[in-house]
């Protein structure tokens, strides 16, 4: 039978206790992507969405969502976390943003769950800032891409 790390012995939900562990320094690297259509792409671009700077309001929410991470997933630890980036990369062949999150820490665990939130959030703000132009934006390929620190040590998404 597998060991789950959030369950204890009565199979009761229960944070991982993370006291022993060594404090190291920790990041992590998510990315995702939002397309859209070839008229929102070009709003997007030239900043002309009604509702303002569309990349600059995702990059505060993502910056945003990574330090609220443990509201919003079960079990989450509170951490303090020392940086977080976040960078948009147009890809006009495909009308879409490709979106890059980064989070540090020096703690007992991980970032992972926080960079990942940051580029779901952001590519949601997108979404949110340009439905009147485009309901059928796609939000996808959200995934870790690297991460270091801990005793897993590092890694490397490898693509398939």
């Amino acid at each position: 039978m597998p060991i789950f790390t959030h369950l204890d012995s009565q199979g009761h939900v229960r944070m991982v206790d993370v006291t022993e562990k060594n404090s190291t320094e920790r990041i992590a690297v998510a990315q995702g992507k939002i397309s859209m259509n070839c008229d929102t792409f070009e709003k997007i671009q030239h900043q002309s969405v009604v509702k303002g700077n569309v990349l600059e309001t995702a990059r505060i929410a993502g910056i945003m969502a990574a330090k609220k991470t443990p509201d919003l997933i079960p079990m989450c630890h509170p951490l303090n976390i020392t940086h977080v980036n976040i960078d948009f990369f147009p890809c006009e062949d495909e009308t879409a943003y490709g979106i890059v999150a980064s989070v540090r820490l020096r703690g007992q665990t991980g970032v992972e769950m926080e960079a990942l939130t940051a580029v779901s959030v952001a590519a949601l703000t997108i979404y949110d800032m340009c439905k009147s132009y485009d309901k059928n934006m796609c939000i996808s390929d959200i995934y870790l891409t690297e991460k270091s620190g801990g005793k897993s040590g590092r890694f490397r998404r490898q693509d398939k």
